[in-house]
């Protein structure tokens, strides 16, 4: 696809990014077939090849409208287009350059201000988990819509940490909302890697990997969140005190191996950013090496063994991780299958979507029940915070981090 940029444009790195990501588009349209919000919708802009076309015009220096912004924020940046892209077009790149040239020059409605803002200023706060708290000793009384972004307070294994020391470490990000929201992923995990011979440690001064920000177009403030998340790791990183950092929320795994390219021209944090993200794994990526570490520790009777599961688009398309998963819990006695129909499509969760998206979150969220009913799970499975309480919100069947369950048959 050729472009031409607009002068503001054309000599801004970003710019050139841009243009290069552009080049590779050819129009074959075969992104339209795998994305969630055409499925839905069935528009042109509300598809990858037409918000392509959008975001050329606005690189372009066409003039920029309230439509334009509405069709790129209908986009989950689920990356499945990056999957089924022949030509390796960039997608998800592309998108996070042009919104906030958009939001520069489509003033938002007061009231989209206000709920972006406290999005990305709310749940990144130390004054979440007391909120959150709060929420769940009132969860009775509040209105539905809020009731589904409360889960239920979590039990008492919750705070069980192991204590003991191994030679092997990684160093774990504990996340901005998973600690007050669902902090058995976070212990279990622990527990799982302690039973393995694996000690997880953990940098407090770490905190939100920068997605929240980012996505909703605080280029700057998500660019500070990582630089502060590898100053907190940098030591034990650089020093071989630990092997691997390591991501149980697949949304922070995929923005942290992508740190290496957020900074890559800060003269200052290039390298570091380069080296986090060669360090950085998914939990499943460690499984081939805990199998058979684990096995002659489960026990599996009393607990859920027949699971259906959810892979995030964070895993199979932003990290492009497909199968782990089912294979490794499936080499420890697990009955695990994914959806006959669509397992490749979002469940409507990405991140802020759902509260800011809700009709089309829960229309997402609905549709992908209805593929993994057929499965007649006892428990679904999935690799990521947000993809869990989402689902969870429109089943009675229990919705967990597959890490949980693996936990429970090590109890």
């Amino acid at each position: 696809m050729q472009t031409n940029l607009a002068p503001e444009f054309k000599s801004t790195p970003q710019g050139a990014e841009a243009e290069a990501i552009l080049r590779k588009c050819v129009h074959c349209g075969f992104c339209t077939a795998t994305c969630p919000t055409y499925q839905l919708l069935g528009d042109e802009l509300d598809g990858p090849r037409g918000r392509i076309y959008l975001m050329k015009q606005v690189l372009e220096g066409a003039p920029v409208t309230r439509s334009t912004q509405m069709h790129l924020d209908r986009c989950l940046t689920c990356r499945n287009c990056e999957s089924t892209c022949p030509s390796g077009v960039q997608y998800g790149h592309l998108v996070e350059i042009v919104r906030p040239i958009v939001d520069a020059k489509v003033e938002r409605p007061a009231r989209e201000r206000a709920v972006r803002w406290l999005l990305k200023e709310g749940l990144t706060s130390a004054l979440f988990a007391p909120a959150m708290k709060l929420g769940q000793l009132t969860r009775p009384l509040l209105p539905a819509a809020l009731k589904h972004k409360v889960p239920a307070p979590a039990g008492a294994r919750a705070r069980l940490w192991p204590t003991r020391e191994h030679p092997r470490k990684v160093l774990m990000l504990m996340g901005c909302v998973q600690p007050a929201m669902m902090p058995n992923i976070n212990s279990a995990t622990a527990r799982v890697l302690d039973a393995a011979g694996i000690q997880t440690v953990v940098a407090d001064e770490a905190g939100c990997c920068g997605a929240i920000r980012t996505h909703l177009n605080d280029v700057d403030g998500g660019l500070a969140d990582m630089r502060r998340n590898i100053d907190a790791w940098w030591h034990l990183a650089s020093s071989g005190a630990v092997e691997a950092i390591v991501m149980n929320a697949s949304g922070c795994g995929a923005t942290v191996k992508e740190y290496g390219h957020a900074l890559a021209r800060d003269p200052v944090y290039a390298d570091k950013a380069r080296r986090i993200s060669e360090l950085t794994r998914d939990l499943s990526e460690l499984l081939p090496d805990l199998v058979p570490r684990l096995r002659p520790k489960l026990r599996l009777r009393g607990v859920a063994t027949q699971l259906a599961f959810h892979p995030p688009c964070t895993l199979q398309h932003g990290q492009q991780l497909r199968g782990g998963v089912e294979a490794q819990l499936g080499a420890l006695g697990f009955t695990v299958s994914v959806a006959a129909s669509e397992s490749h499509l979002c469940c409507g969760s990405a991140g802020t979507y759902s509260v800011l998206q809700p009709e089309l979150a829960y229309k997402l969220r609905d549709r992908k029940l209805a593929n993994l009913a057929p499965l007649q799970a006892q428990t679904i499975v999935s690799a990521n915070i947000g993809c869990i309480q989402h689902l969870q919100t429109g089943t009675t069947t229990p919705v967990r981090h597959w890490v949980e369950v693996l936990d429970e048959a090590l109890a």
